[in-house]
């Protein structure tokens, strides 16, 4: 076992202890020349830890460090799509645009019909793999060579219809990112978020000390090495190096923007937008836009795996604390569950502190609507959110539950999440100025059960409520 430097806001010593031992058992269970991992909380390193040696380079086998890069595979795929999404931002780019809108080549019909959203959202239906060698496997040619590979026959499924994982779509996309930006993909992938965040030991081939890639025979304990090369146009899919120190900065930017991406682009990107329904069970898995989603019994996780011949890589956080895990290995096969393992061990050993309450100031219009509603006879509470956002909930039991942010253009209310996402909460006041009722998608919260004073539609029974 080897052990990497001590990270500067350590983790307990039993729980590191936990830690490493779940990585050792790891390494040898599935026989890893080397493995290396961290968790984040609080976007800072609290522990890492690296077991094997067999990490050989230019410099001859040695063992992993935290400065060891390895590759990271379509964690890539994360970095391709946030570049996308800040076009998005700026403006130059849609969701909703046609690929033909920014690669003319591609024509108006056929692939070039398919959305920028689709692709990133892997729910296009463009085939997953190039026709020909495995491109993970063998030196990529260019978008000119890519091109006629993406005709009509690519289409696998009709797009926006189902999950369906394509490799080739986010060759697509780095070459969209590189047209509007004028500038190579990974040019601008460095410009944007590498350089911000310090991540100096990420790059688009090895930067030594790098491990060397291996296949473990499956029925001997024999390694052998894998390829690496420039894999040209089809490099945006899977073809960065990275370490552990620059993955946790990256956590931070799928945990809340890490001051690269909008607090809002990061929410889309873990809103699904299709799931992996294969089994037939309730979604475990699926896609937002760049980043894998898992679901674990309600509780949201995002972020990217990654393999490429002789690398598997993972990063995943927690949406709800923010806390992540990160792991490597220089082994085609790869390391199972132990990201899972890693983050589970750390959360049940030390969870996290929750944040303190504090009073804070609330206009007095939002006062006005805090409290409970009725729609007809079912009780809803609104409550004053934080950055001045109201929430919406059900009182007894499950109700239609949302977020609400106030327009400044209009005054009224926009939800930004669940049933009433997009739709319109808007207080109506009475001749005395004071708020009646809300109308809120056409429904008519009262302020008591069918308020015979309020504008309920179809009116209410003047007799009254009756045993």
């Amino acid at each position: 076992m080897t052990t990497a430097p001590a990270p500067a806001h350590p983790v307990l010593p039993t729980t590191a202890r936990s830690l490493e031992h779940l990585l050792a058992a790891a390494q040898a269970e599935h026989r890893l020349p080397s493995v290396v991992a961290g968790i984040v909380r609080g976007g800072r390193l609290v522990w890492t830890g690296a077991a094997g040696t067999a990490v050989s380079d230019a410099a001859g086998e040695h063992a992993p460090t935290l400065d060891t890069q390895y590759r990271i595979g379509s964690i890539t795929k994360t970095f391709v799509a946030a570049g996308v999404l800040r076009c998005v931002e700026d403006g130059l780019a849609g969701l909703d645009d046609p690929l033909g809108a920014h690669l003319p080549e591609l024509g108006t019909g056929g692939v070039g019909a398919l959305t920028v959203g689709q692709l990133l959202g892997q729910a296009s239906g463009l085939q997953a793999e190039t026709d020909g060698p495995w491109w993970e496997r063998t030196p990529g040619g260019d978008w000119r060579q890519l091109l006629p590979l993406l005709g009509p026959e690519a289409l696998r499924h009709r797009a926006g219809v189902r999950f369906h994982y394509s490799n080739v779509g986010y060759g697509v996309l780095g070459e969209l990112l590189g047209r509007v930006r004028g500038a190579a993909w990974d040019e601008v992938v460095a410009e944007q978020f590498l350089r911000p965040l310090g991540m100096d030991r990420t790059s688009t081939r090895p930067l030594a000390p790098a491990a060397q890639g291996f296949a473990v025979h499956p029925w001997a304990d024999a390694v052998l090495p894998e390829p690496e090369h420039d894999a040209g146009a089809m490099a945006p899919a899977g073809q960065l190096w990275s370490t552990v120190p620059d993955l946790a900065r990256w956590a931070g930017a799928v945990a809340d923007g890490a001051g690269v991406l909008r607090r809002g682009t990061v929410e889309a990107m873990r809103q699904p937008q299709v799931v992996d329904d294969a089994r037939g069970a309730a979604w475990g898995a699926g896609y937002g836009l760049g980043l894998q989603l898992w679901n674990a019994d309600g509780r949201r996780f995002a972020g990217h795996s990654g393999s490429m011949p002789g690398f598997v890589a993972m990063l995943r956080v927690d949406v709800e604390t923010s806390d992540a895990v990160l792991a490597l290995t220089n082994s085609t096969t790869g390391f199972g569950d132990l990201p899972v393992r890693l983050l589970a061990a750390f959360t049940q050993a030390e969870p996290a502190t929750p944040r303190p309450w504090r009073p804070r100031a609330v206009d007095a219009d939002v006062l006005e609507l805090v409290g409970p509603w009725y729609w007809g006879p079912a009780p809803l509470l609104l409550r004053a959110g934080p950055g001045g956002t109201l929430e919406l909930s059900g009182m007894t039991g499950r109700a239609r539950a949302s977020r609400f942010e106030r327009d400044a253009a209009t005054g009224a209310w926009r939800g930004l999440d669940d049933y009433y996402a997009g739709e319109v909460l808007r207080p109506v006041r009475g001749a005395d100025g004071a708020v009646s009722h809300l109308d809120l998608a056409s429904f008519r919260l009262t302020r008591t059960p069918y308020d015979p004073d309020a504008d309920v539609p179809g009116g209410v029974d003047r007799a009254g409520w009756r045993p």
